[in-house]
């Protein structure tokens, strides 16, 4: 089973998990258990983890080298979403994120001239600006006249989009000149960062508390590619794919 199947099967329990323990939307009658308009739109904060692809030669090569594995470029996903309704089924969908990871590392097969380990850091962020649609499998409410507004239960959704995406790859600590007879280990800091267009495509699921608040589940994932500088020359472009899964809680306007 691949690691994209895996995230999204991941993605299916936690949205079952929400709709399973969100307590039903108050009726109508209630005195809150609806809205005296439909909402324009909505405002979400989300957190998670997000798992880079890390298909590239920069990432084969750093876990060749030292003792990390594609699993250690795996982080926690913080995001916002600001969304306009443009209809019952659609919404307009901006959105901003940042994902990162730190690990801890020696080299896999060497070690200094006194037998010790020779360590270093190495990190990986991502930040996401977004611009997307979303559509409602079914409308995310229903208008009872002109006076009022009643959530659904929960509301199954579809996504999709563009943007452009910001990342940095560091390495900092102790290394090896492998090209000199000596092996010389010495100091460095090495890091290169760039920007570069995305695409992205998702589902999840909003699930009513209240008539304004509720809860929210997505699985997504991203494409991109981007260059690298000068520090890591003679590699290709870096890969910065990856599945996302967060959970959320989001206020209707």
């Amino acid at each position: 089973m691949t690691t994209s199947m895996r995230w999204m099967m991941a993605a299916g329990l936690v949205v079952a998990g929400l709709l399973a323990s969100a307590p039903p939307v108050r009726a109508q009658g209630s005195g809150d258990g609806f809205l005296f308009r439909t909402p324009r739109g909505s405002f979400v904060v989300r957190s998670g983890f997000d798992q880079p692809i890390a298909r590239s030669d920069l990432f084969t090569q750093t876990i060749s080298d030292f003792t990390v594995g594609k699993g250690d470029f795996r982080g926690l996903s913080i995001a916002g979403e600001l969304s306009a309704s443009l209809s019952p089924r659609w919404d307009l969908v901006f959105g901003a994120g940042w994902s990162g990871s730190s690990t801890a590392s020696e080299y896999r097969n060497w070690v200094d001239s006194n037998n010790q380990p020779i360590q270093q850091t190495t990190t990986f962020q991502r930040v996401p600006l977004t611009a997307g649609a979303r559509f409602y499998l079914f409308p995310s409410g229903d208008p009872i006249g002109h006076l009022a507004w009643v959530p659904s239960r929960f509301a199954p959704f579809v996504e999709g989009g563009v943007g452009a995406i910001w990342y940095r790859f560091r390495q900092y600590g102790d290394f090896i000149d492998l090209a000199s007879a000596t092996k010389d280990v010495f100091a460095d800091d090495l890091s290169t960062d760039a920007w570069a267009p995305m695409a992205y495509a998702g589902a999840g699921v909003d699930i009513s508390v209240t008539p304004r608040i509720f809860l929210t589940g997505e699985g997504r994932y991203t494409w991109s590619r981007a260059h690298v500088g000068p520090a890591y020359s003679g590699f290709r472009n870096l890969d910065l794919s990856g599945v996302a899964l967060t959970v959320g809680v989001g206020f209707r306007m």
